[in-house]
């Protein structure tokens, strides 16, 4: 995608490219939180930006710095759309100044397209009149699909305001006594199912926090009688993430974590680590987890607040990689993402591939939190164009910035004529939210 400038026809002329922008900037791991996204974000004439575009690139050379300054200042603020006609740093036909700037502002514009990316949707539920509506205009802000076998006839009253994910469907499903069954649904489905007649309504039970949906639904005082030290209040929640947004490595900080009962008295945490570990999949869109706290010494009838924040890194966009069994090429980057085979090998009567999928300044994914990599959709397609999966899998190399795994195919005797097909984010912003849930009512 990428197309060099021709503002001066001896120095740039436009160069098509396949693929994104190959290897120019490190995989993000980012604050969600970056600032304005864009001045000219929806340029209603792409002719024209580019041609502005391939003009500032040509005055990253300007003699004058003022002009240099300018011209990058520019590019910055047209927006994530201009990666297309930005030339690689390293093309010999820009200077070492202006290569650095191109680092830059690939970086700042990359910035902004995975923070929007991953920001929290809003639902616009201002036309709807019944159930089948709200849930139809639900999908088409989000994507996310339901499956729902009640009456889509019964009203819901339309809401003037655009409203975040889960604000949304707790809302409709409130009003047509719906709750969901997260084991029932997929990455891109939400099952409802009747609600229990003694559950309170949902948006009164749950606080929103960007992606989340946090809901405590349980708590429980234990006093140990010989071990008064073990004695101590666990508080259950629920906590939520949209469909499309699987977190990784999602934990709440131990030392963030502020309680306060209506009798005056702070509870101080009773966890043994410095984070609370949150286990999330990608098949499922919800995880449980709970706050140990010391036992109130005071008499209260609940707890009053309790504040935290919510930490984890959040892929963004998936992009499908395809890299043929046999012959060229025997790797393709997206971004900072390279997928490369390594080998194609007889294993019993199967085949083996295997691959190395490299990230540049990972940062954590490849940490202890490598299993996102492994749930990402791989399969093969074969000569006739069916689709063959994968038999199984094992992890043979890990570092900080690679993961060499080993996948089992049926492709007969020759392997001649498959393709490999890898659906992964290339990037990972860094998120952290803060939450705060209000009377809870104590055993």
């Amino acid at each position: 995608m990428t197309v060099s400038s021709n503002i001066r026809p001896a120095r740039f002329r436009p160069v098509t490219r396949v693929g994104c922008v190959n290897r120019i900037a490190s995989l993000l791991i980012v604050f969600a939180t970056v600032g304005p996204l864009s001045a000219q974000d929806d340029n209603s004439n792409p002719d024209t930006l580019r041609d502005d575009v391939l003009e500032w690139i040509d005055e990253l050379d300007a003699d004058a710095a003022a002009i240099r300054q300018a011209a990058e200042r520019s590019l910055i603020e047209a927006g994530a759309e201009t990666l297309s006609w930005l030339p690689e740093p390293d093309d010999p036909r820009l200077s070492p100044e202006a290569a650095d700037r191109i680092r830059r502002i690939v970086e700042v514009l990359r910035k902004q397209q995975a923070a929007r990316e991953v920001a929290d949707i809003r639902i616009d539920l201002g036309d709807v009149s019944n159930l089948g509506e709200a849930l139809e205009a639900i999908s088409r802000d989000s994507g996310v699909e339901f499956e729902c076998n009640s009456d889509r006839t019964q009203p819901v009253d339309p809401v003037a305001t655009p409203l975040t994910f889960w604000h949304a469907i707790d809302l409709v499903l409130d009003q047509a006594e719906l709750d969901i069954n997260f084991y029932g649904g997929d990455r891109e489905t939400l099952m409802l199912t009747p609600r229990d007649e003694d559950r309170p309504d949902r948006v009164g039970a749950a606080v929103y926090a960007g992606i989340y949906r946090i809901e405590p639904t349980s708590v429980t005082a234990r006093r140990i009688l010989r071990q008064p030290n073990l004695s101590g209040l666990n508080v259950s929640m629920e906590i939520a993430w949209e469909p499309r947004i699987t977190p990784i490595g999602l934990t709440i900080p131990v030392d963030q974590i502020a309680v306060t009962l209506d009798s005056g008295q702070r509870l101080q945490s009773q966890a043994s680590s410095e984070t609370i570990d949150v286990a999330t999949a990608s098949d499922i869109a919800f995880s449980e987890f709970y706050l140990p706290l010391e036992l109130p010494a005071a008499k209260a009838s609940k707890i009053q607040r309790i504040g935290g924040v919510i930490q984890a890194l959040l892929p963004g966009r998936r992009k499908r990689f395809t890299v043929p069994l046999v012959g060229t090429p025997d790797a393709v980057s997206i971004d900072a993402m390279t997928v490369k085979r390594l080998d194609v090998r007889p294993n019993g009567p199967l085949h083996e591939v295997r691959l190395s999928i490299t990230i540049e300044n990972a940062d954590r994914a490849l940490e202890s939190h490598r299993q996102w990599l492994m749930d990402n959709e791989i399969f093969l397609v074969a000569p006739d164009d069916t689709r063959v999966d994968h038999l199984g899998f094992q992890v043979f190399r890990q570092t900080t910035e690679e993961l060499g795994i080993g996948y089992l195919f049926d492709v007969g005797d020759d392997p001649t004529g498959y393709r490999l097909k890898y659906l992964s984010p290339t990037a990972v912003i860094r998120n952290e939210v803060p939450f705060v849930l209000q009377d809870i009512p104590l055993p």
